[in-house]
């Protein structure tokens, strides 16, 4: 027996298609004899009819809701050129790395050819990666003032809240498999 696991415009991930779609029908097919439906299609109206392992939700990531702010930009020196071998950087004889732990270890970090062709370039995206923390807790704060009291923001910062509000949930959300729906299993060649 099947169960439908999505409703009507509910939004999923079509995962082989790898595009967002919509819940346009959810299409039971039923068998004589039975109570309940054999199996559940969804009609999402990319011209096929979807299984419901093929779906998938978007759910909050308990990972990025516990995301610390200890993130740290450091300056590690260069072991493949001296300092007087490259005055066009910024901070000649280092590159820059964002360190995500407590420790001094995880985050990102540049590959040395990458950060000579655009020394300039990986500095912004150091210093923008550094603040990401800040300028999400910032958003949370701007979407959380706004639902607050939403007749008395401006027009302007209800546009920006909405806009937080979407960013927001392209970061904390992952998607996943509802419960109940296990994939097919695939035959061992």
């Amino acid at each position: 027996m099947a169960r439908a696991q999505f409703q009507k415009g509910q939004k999923v991930w079509v995962e082989c298609v790898g595009a967002w779609a919509q819940i346009e029908k959810v299409q039971p097919v039923w068998a004589k004899g039975f109570e309940e439906p054999v199996r559940v299609t969804y009609d999402v109206g990319l011209g096929r009819e979807f299984l419901g392992h093929e779906l998938m939700l978007p759910v909050e990531d308990p990972v990025s809701a516990q995301a610390d702010d200890n993130w740290r930009l450091l300056r590690a020196r260069n072991k493949w050129q001296q300092a007087d071998e490259c005055l066009h950087h910024p901070f000649p004889g280092t590159y820059p790395v964002i360190v995500t732990d407590v420790t001094d270890w995880g985050g990102w970090r540049v590959p040395g050819a990458e950060y000579d062709r655009d020394p300039q370039r990986i500095e912004f995206q150091a210093r923008l990666i550094n603040a990401s923390p800040a300028l999400m807790a910032l958003a949370e704060q701007l979407v959380a003032s706004v639902d607050d009291a939403p007749d008395d923001a401006p027009p302007e910062t209800r546009r920006l809240a909405g806009e937080a509000r979407s960013l927001l949930k392209t970061i904390t959300e992952k998607l996943t498999t509802p419960p109940g729906i296990e994939a097919p299993a695939t035959q061992a060649a």
